[in-house]
């Protein structure tokens, strides 16, 4: 498999960074942490923008730099870089702008075409558009647009979204999910948003001061009870589901995602359409068999296994779970009471049926 290695330590300043990782050189790899962790100044190194002597940078292949001994120059190493500022030029149009990003590669065979980044990214109606008069949505997805046309082999973006109000980060992400889905270029994604970080990440880079935390598959970071992430008041799990059956007269989607199925709000798509679903911890609640006395409005009731637990304050639990009879399944988490743990004699390794209040569709299919 086609891997990204790198190791950059050095100090900068007061500032000292230790940050080392592999990750697949495709997809979306988010570095996420805490603002002053180091993320932007992993990515600056990737870049070449900053330059440690002890540091070392391999893409699919290709050393960038090892050390002393070679360092493959910023204007030579084919990377987009997008920015928190879409940092446009104001006295050219939206084309021009695009077309920019093409001027250093010219003689190149393209491997991202002019109307294919028009395309995906919804530019068509403002090509002839100056900068000034864009929404920051509009603006960011130029920006985004121009590092594409460069032709890059890695795709760098430092919190691309932070500058962004609400409704103008809902709108640009669609298009993000896109690139994703459609592109085959490898992206490193800075963002100190969990939130974005579960709608776009196949893999993360957990950063805290200036040190790699953990590596790995998002899923499986967002359950793993020695970090972070499943302590936090809006811990959730990411699964990948395949939609098995559509019900239109009541607007649900059965899919598949590994340990069971889910019966989802909307149409998913098609059978065999791919999807991201989202699970808060604070929407799960367990039972002890399969069956409880009286009716419930809740459609998700799937088998499952404890696989750990932890007390979250305020007299919570962080229940550890894995779907399926055998607990072979997706990860999952559940956000319950400790009197509920402690009425339910619940104890790690213990077969429950998890009860699924909420399943989040995001739009990434």
């Amino acid at each position: 498999m086609s891997i990204i290695t790198a190791l950059f330590r050095g100090r900068l300043g007061g500032f000292s960074l230790d940050a080392r990782f592999d990750v697949p050189a495709r997809g979306v790899t988010a570095l996420f942490g805490p603002s002053g962790c180091g993320k932007t100044t992993v990515l600056r190194c990737v870049a070449g923008l900053t330059r440690l002597s002890d540091a070392a940078l391999r893409v699919d292949g290709d050393v960038w730099q090892d050390g002393r001994r070679r360092f493959v120059p910023p204007h030579r190493r084919p990377v987009g870089y997008v920015f928190q500022e879409a940092s446009l030029f104001p006295h050219l149009s939206v084309t021009d702008n695009l077309r920019y990003g093409q001027k250093r590669v010219r003689g190149e065979t393209d491997r991202v075409a002019f109307d294919d980044v028009v395309a995906l990214l919804g530019l068509a109606r403002l090509l002839d558009r100056p900068t000034a008069v864009l929404s920051g949505g509009e603006r960011q997805r130029v920006a985004i647009g121009r590092a594409l046309l460069s032709q890059p082999r890695l795709l760098l973006m430092d919190e691309p979204l932070s500058a962004l109000d609400r409704a103008s980060k809902e709108d640009i992400l669609p298009y993000l999910e896109r690139l994703h889905d459609t592109l085959e270029i490898p992206v490193l994604y800075v963002s100190h948003d969990i939130a974005e970080v579960e709608r776009l990440a196949d893999t993360l880079v957990l950063m805290e001061a200036g040190r790699v935390r953990a590596v790995g598959p998002l899923a499986d970071l967002l359950a793993d009870p020695t970090l972070p992430l499943a302590r936090l008041p809006e811990a959730a799990e990411v699964m990948e589901a395949e939609v098995v059956a559509v019900d239109a007269a009541y607007g649900l989607s059965t899919v598949a995602v590994p340990g069971g199925r889910l019966v989802v709000p909307g149409v998913a798509g098609d059978p065999g359409t791919r999807r991201r679903l989202r699970i808060l911890a604070a929407d799960v609640s367990l039972r002890r068999t399969a069956t409880a006395e009286g009716e419930s409005s809740i459609l998700n009731v799937l088998p499952a296994r404890i696989t750990g637990a932890e007390p979250a304050g305020n007299h919570l639990m962080t229940v550890f779970l894995a779907l399926g009879d055998d607990g072979t399944g997706a990860p999952l988490l559940a956000r319950i009471t400790r009197k509920s743990w402690d009425l339910l004699g619940l104890a790690p390794s213990q077969p429950v049926y998890a009860m699924i209040k909420g399943v989040a569709l995001l739009d990434r299919g």
